[in-house]
């Protein structure tokens, strides 16, 4: 977005959880990307965008998560569903828990996107003051490292995010119950028992997760807001019908024949390409997430070896033989509804936070 403007100049596409940078432009003569704003000022607005963001969508997480832990290791149709599809899902997380079952693990979420966008912002931001996201792909592939690099960061809140997103009452409990008492009581009992190492169990589904989302998204987004921005629908009688405005102007009527969905640079533009990016995000992207909220999820043995997979290949055989194919798609309708609204907030409040910043005057002698 340029700056002291009000409308949204083109981005390359939009990261999971993550707003994604301007296109990439050559750096300002002090070093910082296009925009005034340096690498570590979009560390920190990238983490608060993230968590402005997370506050409205993690009742999506919470359905997510128990879906996915849903007949695990069991083949369909032979164990109990407490939750089927969003909807229903989310009314058994509101009877069994309440409302503030929905906002379940908020506080571990929130560092978890403070973590893992404010390290994954970082990392873009300095690969596109250094220029390599204008090489052929270099826009992917940073964004893939960057949200590589964010997922290890924030690994431990995340570990904590879903414990504490699976734990209900024993009727309607899916998955391992670790019964913990708070973020800072899981914290400390995973510490206590298995040490730093223990704290970073299950990153081996979380890198690739988010690296595969990230380059999924960002190489469909960009062509999926063109797409719903170039499409038209006919224009109401009383405009079809009405005498030329301009006889000058030869095809000024019938170009106002027919409108677009959406205006150019619109948030209605953008929340349209990131609902149909996500078709392609979410079918990619979820055999990964699912795979990720079993290894953090699953029971350990004293030494911190898991007790029902081996590691992040062990898991995706195991799901795809005992549960078949669509095993690995368990909460997809979850993921894809969360896909969308997340991006754009995330893109707004980072956009209205970068403004903020670049409206501060400069500090004086």
């Amino acid at each position: 977005m340029a700056a002291g403007t009000g409308t949204l100049a083109p981005f390359p596409a939009a990261l999971p959880e993550f707003p994604c940078p301007p296109q990439s432009r050559a750096p300002s003569p002090q070093g910082s990307p296009a925009g005034g704003v340096p690498p570590a000022a979009d560390l920190v607005l990238g983490a608060a965008a993230g968590c402005m963001a997370c506050v409205l969508t993690n009742p999506l997480e919470v359905v997510k998560t128990r879906l996915q832990l849903q007949g695990e290791l069991r083949a369909p149709g032979t164990y109990p569903r407490p939750y089927r599809g969003v909807l229903r899902a989310a009314g058994a997380v509101c009877r069994a828990d309440g409302l503030r079952g929905l906002q379940k693990g908020l506080a571990a979420g929130l560092l978890y996107q403070g973590l893992m966008n404010g390290v994954r912002f970082y990392c873009y931001s300095c690969a596109l003051a250094a220029g390599w996201t204008g090489w052929p792909g270099g826009t992917v592939v940073a964004g893939a490292v960057a949200g590589a690099v964010g997922a290890f960061v924030g690994s431990p809140a995340y570990l904590v995010k879903t414990h504490l997103q699976a734990q209900t009452l024993a009727a309607v409990a899916v998955g391992h119950q670790h019964n913990h008492e708070s973020i800072s009581g899981a914290f400390e009992s995973i510490y206590r028992q298995h040490g730093v190492v223990g704290l970073w169990r299950g990153v081996s589904g979380a890198v690739p997760r988010v690296a595969v989302g990230s380059a999924a998204q960002l190489a469909t987004f960009a062509s999926a807001k063109d797409w719903v921005c170039q499409h038209q629908y006919p224009a109401p009688a009383s405009i079809r019908h009405a005498p030329d405005p301009a006889p000058e102007m030869p095809g000024l009527a019938d170009s106002l024949r027919f409108l677009q969905w959406f205006g150019e640079g619109s948030w209605a533009a953008v929340l349209a390409g990131g609902m149909v990016s996500g078709v392609a995000v979410a079918v990619t992207m979820t055999p990964f997430d699912v795979v990720s909220t079993r290894l953090y999820n699953q029971p350990v043995d004293a030494d911190g070896t898991g007790k029902l997979y081996r590691g992040f290949w062990d898991c995706f055989v195991q799901i795809s033989s005992k549960e078949g194919l669509l095993g690995l798609y368990k909460g997809i309708g979850a993921v894809y509804l969360r896909l969308g609204p997340h991006t754009v907030l995330s893109l707004f409040f980072w956009d209205e936070l970068r403004k903020m910043v670049q409206q501060q005057p400069p500090p004086g002698p």
